[in-house]
């Protein structure tokens, strides 16, 4: 999932348009009266953002490229407001007040939870000067339209001199929040709340230990599994509406979000009820839509299933984006590509393109969509070698932060770890350091999000079965009712109410660990390629 940057930091003052009434005037305690107000400051902030999603979203989608430069002022004047307003003493105040007032309210409450919440990212923000946060976005909006020219010409060179800049501003935004370890830990803890970069390490050490080896094996077997029928031409507009299709029956809700084009999928919420996905179209190779579609839809159910009452309130989010790639990833992979979803759709899929797919069998399909090659696009990788496409941005961003390695030399440097990595190396910047849109939106340490996304799909996905005793059979069905509820009382309903952490912890009953992924992808590919038992 990504999007316009902003710091999670929902709150904004607005000194005009609130005024303090004694409780005794309107008949409320006092305790109540100062949780309406936040609120309603609350509100204000989430309809500044929101209409900055907006902006961002047409950025990414219809703007002409010649609104550029007044896109980048109006996105760092709704930045820098939020954020000035939300930083205010009145605000801290407040929290303190309620913080003390509602001491007895229950953890998991709303009221709690917000208070809470909401004070974690009071005491971030007051670190970070207005201004950061203004030309942050001014120069990331720039750089987004630098990036998309870039990356059509393959020439870093014009993207390069935004990145220098974006470097240098992440790096002021972390030493501005302060570490004491890393300065990729402050970064990181934007998108995953309370995680370090050395606990990434470690896992992504365990996820290398195992992934590795797999690799080699299945690379011995490579010819066991044959893809050629998913890089025959095929009409755009029939992928799109396929994939639409699915997403239908997934339950994405198209009285309340809708689809659009990209160069790079999204999804960004503007409401609960207002939700918006995009993917894009390769004539030559239809899974990038499907897949994409499949991906940015398990973002869409998510914001679509946050419980009402959390509407306009910094808690109308995802717990982090860890958990939201989690959804992502379980409703594209371990439903998706699963043998149990073919069996079901692959027949409809053989009606939209039998030229294609008219001499293949379901089973046959099933290995193809699933078929583990080293490959160049990070967006489009199997299940097996995707996660080496995350430690490679992971470790350049800490290097670039670091200092350790010049942007100007950064396209060799990618080069270098793909080679190191999965033996292959980019002919062309637009399949190599340029195919991602995230430094140009200005998000240094959202890129391990994508790995632990994995992890948490496949422990929140094991529960799941084991509380749904015909889980694959439904999906075999077509059936995903009981498997969207699921999540929307375990996961999408709570928003941010709890870390990840907390989340995991209170969903799974352990916590964020990397054995039941990758005992999956053992158990799994080890079938497909004939290795025997896992």
């Amino acid at each position: 999932m990504t999007s316009a940057f902003f710091f999670f930091f929902p709150l904004m003052y607005n000194p005009v348009l609130h005024s303090y009434r004694h409780p005794e005037q309107n008949g409320v305690s006092p305790l109540d009266e100062r949780l309406q107000e936040l609120k309603a400051r609350l509100g204000e902030i989430q309809d500044l953002e929101r209409a900055g999603a907006v902006l961002a979203w047409d950025q990414q989608t219809y703007m002409p490229a010649g609104g550029a430069v007044a896109r980048a002022e109006q996105m760092a004047t709704l930045q820098k407001t939020a954020h000035t307003w939300f930083i205010a003493d009145e605000i801290g105040e407040m929290l303190e007040a309620l913080s003390k007032s509602g001491s007895d309210w229950d953890y998991d409450s709303d009221e709690a939870s917000l208070v809470r919440v909401v004070g974690r990212d009071y005491q971030k923000a007051r670190k970070i000067p207005p201004d950061l946060v203004a030309e942050l976005a001014r120069v990331s909006a720039l750089a987004y339209e630098a990036w998309v020219k870039a990356r059509q010409e393959s020439d870093f060179s014009q993207f390069r001199p935004h990145l220098e800049r974006i470097v240098d501003l992440n790096i002021q935004v972390a030493e501005a929040l302060g570490y004491e370890d890393r300065i990729y830990d402050p970064l990181l803890d934007l998108y995953e709340p309370e995680m370090k970069a050395d606990q990434v390490a470690a896992l992504f050490d365990e996820l290398k230990v195992v992934t590795v080896p797999l690799i080699k094996a299945i690379s011995e077997r490579a010819d066991a599994v044959d893809d050629s029928m998913l890089h025959k031409p095929t009409d755009v507009q029939k992928q799109w509406d396929f994939g639409v299709q699915v997403i239908q029956d997934f339950g994405f809700d198209f009285d309340r979000g809708r689809q659009d084009r990209s160069p790079h999928p999204f999804t960004t919420s503007f409401s609960v009820g207002d939700v918006r996905l995009t993917t894009r179209l390769d004539p030559d190779y239809f899974p990038a839509a499907l897949f994409g579609s499949l991906h940015e839809c398990g973002h869409g159910l998510y914001e679509q299933g946050l419980s009402p009452s959390l509407e306009r309130t910094s808690l109308a989010d995802g717990a982090s984006l860890g958990v939201h790639e989690s959804q992502s990833r379980l409703w594209e992979n371990l439903v998706g590509r699963s043998r149990a979803f073919w069996s079901h759709y692959f027949s409809r899929l053989q009606g939209v393109f039998p030229e294609q797919l008219g001499d293949v069998d379901d089973e046959r399909f099933y290995r193809a969509i699933n078929r583990v090659e080293p490959s160049l696009i990070r967006v489009e990788a199997d299940e097996v070698t995707y996660n080496l496409h995350v430690m490679l941005r992971f470790e350049l961003e800490n290097d670039m932060l670091e200092g350790k390695v010049r942007i100007a030399d950064l396209p060799e440097a990618w080069n270098a770890k793909m080679q190191g990595y999965l033996g292959i190396v980019p002919p062309d910047g637009a399949s190599g350091v340029l195919q991602d849109v995230h430094w140009s939106g200005g998000m240094f340490g959202y890129f391990p999000t994508y790995s632990l996304g994995n992890m948490f799909s496949v422990q929140f996905f094991d529960k799941a079965k084991s509380d749904i005793s015909l889980l694959i059979d439904q999906i075999a069905a077509g059936q995903f009712e009981e498997l969207l509820d699921w999540l929307r009382r375990n996961v999408h309903q709570h928003g941010r109410k709890y870390t990840p952490a907390e989340l995991v912890k209170r969903v799974t009953g352990n916590e964020l660990t990397a054995a039941n992924y990758l005992a999956y992808i053992k158990a799994k590919f080890s079938e497909i390629y004939g290795l025997g038992s896992p």
